[in-house]
């Protein structure tokens, strides 16, 4: 108690509760939390838990932006935030979003850092000397004269920090920052966060779904929330030796499951809070070696015909920046594959290509076998296979969720019985039903994503191609989508996804094909990727925490031991 007193109490929440004013019940429950100076807390929960709402109380958008009801106090270092302004707040709290492009203002990356002190009328000397200290503080300061739209998603992610650190806030919120990140990005973004919290002195609050990739660094504390109320208030530690991560619908670790399933009992003392700080005994490391000699066996995949075939595709943007170079690749009938590779590598413009959107400067294209896909257009080509694209927002076209469903099947003809039996079907599946009435805007990032996908279901094409399908989803949604699209495969259609979720890549995809500057360098299994640290590291990608376990218990072949717990999950777990 006489610790908590010397620190400097940033924020506090006491019998907290918010009612929107379009709702009849309260998103938030009886919130009692105390934050300091220095902290580093996580905010987990499943989808429509309260967490967004949370995060607008912290930073001012409750009651400023949104209205509502609420009850209890809600202080800012000691002030309740209803009697302070916006400006205020702000001043104490930097908020970085989710989407960084919705957060630039500026034409160039310093003008973007600029902003705020130049409007509080800082003189030229002092904010050129601003702009360039805090730019370098979070390693952006060579791309000052760069336009935000230009860079990484890891560099943009720089300079919305660096826009709000420049006002030498006390309080730093990020709201999903890995959302939109490659594996190794995020590991850097995650590392970024803690090096500024430790040469600032700030406190962070992060609200994230991708919690292993978040523990990567030491958190002092996870918030776990359900319901609109807080349901735990631990140390990772505690937290993760609990069966409260299950029981709110939060995916644990990788290795966390790894050592359940090999029987070992998984304490405080073992520190599990990150597989960097895991302490095993030797009972522990022969338990998960014994584990893996029991091989349950794995099935050879079947391999169907090939659906689609690409040979030597060459594309070019206007600019000059050579997307895809000699890029070969065979999908075939039925399979669940995954193309991964760092954000720019051309993931995403090979699939552009394969649907119509661009034409490549060379190379051909097949499906089922013909050469005239080439000259088919973008709706004939749509017909056979379905694009969800990364932002949902390039995609959406009506106003209410039920008419976005409908739309492709109402352009196509179909009577309105028929309809309504495959808006219904996909709008259940993708978690969806009880807002079928809503209006799309209402929605969160996430929620949107989910209106996309069951709009390309809606359709039933034969080849599904998902751009992240799983970017801003919690794990229940992540599996019943996941689990879905399995279904689908499992009935013969094909599912390509485009993911930087490597739990997604490893559970799911039967193979993996890796893009590297517009080129093909691997081509795959999951587990095999993976565990290939040379590969991992050209790719951008990440090793998964199975690697780390096998070397960790003096396991040799890490492909195998990532393969046998895939195999074990599949036919111990799931059946």
């Amino acid at each position: 108690m006489s610790q908590d007193k010397e620190r400097e109490l940033l924020l506090e929440f006491s019998h907290f509760g918010f009612k929107y004013k379009a709702q009849a019940e309260p998103t938030l429950h009886d919130i009692s939390l105390k934050m300091y100076k220095g902290e580093k807390i996580l905010i987990a929960g499943p989808s429509g838990c309260g967490k967004s709402t949370l995060a607008s109380c912290i930073n001012g958008l409750i009651p400023f932006s949104y209205r509502g009801e609420m009850t209890g106090s809600c202080k800012i270092k000691g002030k309740e935030t209803s009697q302070m302004s916006l400006f205020e707040i702000s001043r104490t709290v930097g908020t970085v979003l989710q989407d960084s492009d919705a957060q630039f203002i500026g034409l160039t990356v310093a003008e973007d850092i600029a902003f705020a002190p130049e409007n509080d009328c800082l003189g030229e000397p002092d904010l050129h000397q601003l702009v360039k200290r805090t730019a370098d503080l979070v390693g952006i300061g060579t791309h000052l004269s760069n336009a935000p739209g230009a860079l990484s998603g890891g560099q943009k992610q720089r300079v919305s920090l660096a826009g709000v650190m420049v006002g030498d806030v006390d309080l730093l919120l990020f709201d999903e920052p890995l959302a939109n990140l490659d594996p190794a990005t995020g590991k850097v973004a995650v590392e970024l966060i803690d090096e500024i919290r430790e040469k600032t002195g700030a406190g962070v609050v992060i609200i994230e779904h991708r919690l292993e990739d978040v523990l990567h660094r030491k958190v002092d504390r996870i918030i776990l929330m359900n319901e609109g109320r807080i349901t735990a208030d631990m140390t990772p530690d505690e937290l993760l030796c609990s069966m409260l991560l299950k029981e709110n619908g939060i995916r644990e670790p990788l290795y966390l499951t790894a050592l359940k399933y090999a029987g070992v009992r998984v304490t405080p003392e073992k520190c599990p809070g990150g597989i960097r700080t895991l302490s095993l005994t030797e009972e522990d490391r022969e338990k998960v070696r014994s584990w893996f000699r029991n091989e349950s066996g794995t099935e050879a995949a079947q391999e169907g015909r090939v659906m689609l075939e690409a040979e030597d595709i060459s594309f070019a943007y206007g600019n000059g920046r050579q997307a895809l170079d000699k890029v070969s690749v065979r999908i075939r009938e039925g399979e669940m594959l995954a193309i991964v590779g760092t954000n720019g590598a051309g993931k995403s413009t090979f699939s552009k290509v394969v649907c119509g959107f661009e034409t490549p400067g060379s190379g051909t294209i097949r499906f089922g076998g013909s050469a005239g896909w080439m000259g088919l257009s973008i709706k004939e080509r749509a017909d056979h296979i379905g694009y969800v694209m990364q932002s949902p927002n390039q995609m959406i076209s009506q106003i209410m969720i039920r008419d976005e469903v409908a739309l492709g099947l109402r352009k196509r003809g179909f009577d309105e019985e028929e309809i309504n039996r495959r808006v219904e079907k996909v709008l259940r599946i993708c978690g969806l039903w009880p807002f079928r009435s809503w209006p799309i805007s209402a929605l969160s990032f996430g929620q949107k994503k989910r209106v996309t996908i069951a709009a390309i279901l809606a359709l039933e094409p034969e080849m599904i191609i998902l751009d992240e399908p799983t970017a801003g989803q919690d794990y229940r949604h992540y599996t019943e989508i996941m689990e879905f699209l399995k279904d689908l495969r499992d009935n013969g259609y094909t599912v390509v996804m485009i993911t930087h979720d490597m739990h997604l890549m490893l559970e799911y995809a039967d193979r993996c094909i890796v893009f590297h500057d517009g080129k093909v360098i691997a081509d795959r299994s999951s587990a095999g990727v993976l565990t290939d640290p040379e590969l991992v590291a050209r790719a951008n990608l990440k090793e998964t925490s199975l690697y780390d376990l096998a070397k960790m218990c003096g396991i040799g072949d890490a492909e195998a031991f990532a393969k046998h717990f895939i195999s074990y999950e599949r036919t111990q777990v799931r059946r």
